[in-house]
């Protein structure tokens, strides 16, 4: 028998999901980081189909995602000719499948935005969002013509290095060896800020080193975003933002895109969970004939070796999953409530209008609760318990961004007209 005390709880949480439900459904909800892989934009598969992957136009309608940036990342590689030369054919294959999907594969379900407007407008027409960012500014190479190349094929931000440190600035990863390359941005680092402020691509904060975020703020004329990062208050990662760059960012207009990422919320969560989790990988792994290799290692693989591995992940991470779920006295796994805990935690110092909300989906991100595109209502909802309102939620998922890319435009525009 269930008791009014029990009725009255049932009937309040149903209340909560009934509000955050309408509320997803009114709202344009906005991811800026998800990684692809160039096999999965081929007329065999693609995107229209449920795949293994973490991003899908099927799990993006189930979850009511609705702008998806989908990410032309290059590991980094050699300073050098040959390596420039296959950073470049690598983005130009990443920015051909991109264009495949919204022109090809899927033109009735999704279309590329480069604009607030276009996002709007692709999104009142009932489509899904597609936007384009670029990790590692590596494939510029020693041209920077290749910016506005980039620029003019639908990217509308880009971090200059990724892990390692590039030909444009350094990375955060100097860290953990103290040993840095320019000691911030290179002098073509600068140079390419600036022609970034000229066309109107936002500069992306996440990757590079703290000092390179110091200099980049005090060269750009216009708001900057860290595409997927977190508080590094909570947890202490280089690839979080400190307190202090917190206030830089606030005080530059920019905006930090709370990351889904295990390892970047919740050390002790993730530290007692991620043995058991990479000992089942590599049991599955191994039973498909595939060796495992550590994170730091994945990055000494060739870009074609390192697409291929991220591909068995993809088909290992569904299976675990599911093994998980039927183990009992596991140690709880960094979920939801973890990833809205940064997000608590960067509104309370910077404000409501500097915080939005990644996901690094098919790049190693992915969460209890927001585990694929599938789930993205789950962080709606957990917003809802947390008493944010309906507009607070709509500048998180995507207000914040789009308003962040419309200085960026006016900015760029300005500078062309008094050039």
């Amino acid at each position: 028998m269930i008791t009014t005390s029990c009725k009255s709880e049932i009937s309040k949480e149903d209340q909560l999901i009934a509000k955050a439900k309408a509320i997803h459904d009114r709202i344009i909800t906005l991811d800026t980081h998800c990684d692809i892989n160039v096999k999965n934009f081929t007329d065999d598969v693609n995107y229209s189909q449920d795949l293994d992957t973490q991003i899908t136009l099927p799990k993006m309608k189930a979850g009511g995602l609705d702008v998806a940036w989908l990410v032309v990342y290059t590991g980094q590689d050699s300073l050098t000719e040959k390596g420039y030369e296959d950073a470049y054919k690598n983005a130009m294959s990443k920015f051909d499948a991109i264009h495949k999907l919204v022109n090809d594969i899927a033109p009735n379900d999704i279309e590329l935005a480069v604009t607030s407007d276009d996002v709007r407008r692709i999104d009142a027409k009932g489509k899904k969002v597609a936007m384009i960012g670029i990790e590692n500014g590596y494939p510029v190479g020693l041209d920077i013509s290749n910016v506005e190349k980039f620029y003019n094929l639908g990217a509308r931000y880009m971090s200059l290095s990724h892990n390692g440190h590039s030909q444009l600035c350094d990375s955060n990863t100097g860290e953990s060896d103290d040993i840095w390359l320019h000691n911030g941005l290179s002098e073509l680092g600068k140079e390419v800020v600036t022609e970034m402020n000229r066309l109107g691509m936002m500069i992306d904060v996440s990757h590079p080193s703290k000092e390179v975020m110091k200099q980049m703020i005090e060269l750009s004329k216009a708001p900057i975003i860290a595409s997927h990062s977190s508080a590094r208050a909570l947890c202490d990662h280089s690839r979080n933002l400190d307190d202090e760059q917190l206030g830089w960012l606030k005080k530059n207009g920019g905006v930090i895109q709370t990351v889904a990422f295990t390892s970047y919320l919740n050390t002790e969560k993730f530290e007692n969970r991620v043995g058991i989790e990479v000992e089942i990988a590599k049991e599955i792994l191994d039973s498909m004939g595939v060796k495992w290799v550590e994170r730091k290692d994945q990055k000494l693989m060739s870009a074609d070796e390192r697409n291929t591995y991220y591909g068995h992940l993809g088909k290992m991470v569904p299976i675990r999953k599911k093994k998980l779920a039927t183990m009992t006295d596991l140690p709880p796994a960094v979920d939801v409530s973890d990833f809205v805990n940064h997000i608590d935690y960067l509104v309370k110092k910077i404000g409501i209008y500097h915080v939005g909300i990644s996901s690094d989906f098919d790049g190693g991100g992915g969460i209890e609760g927001w585990s694929d595109a599938s789930e993205t209502f789950n962080v709606t909802l957990e917003l809802v318990k947390r008493g944010y309102t309906e507009q607070q939620i709509e500048q998180l998922w995507s207000g914040n961004l789009l308003r962040v890319l419309d200085k960026v435009e006016a900015v760029a525009k300005k500078i062309q007209s008094e050039s």
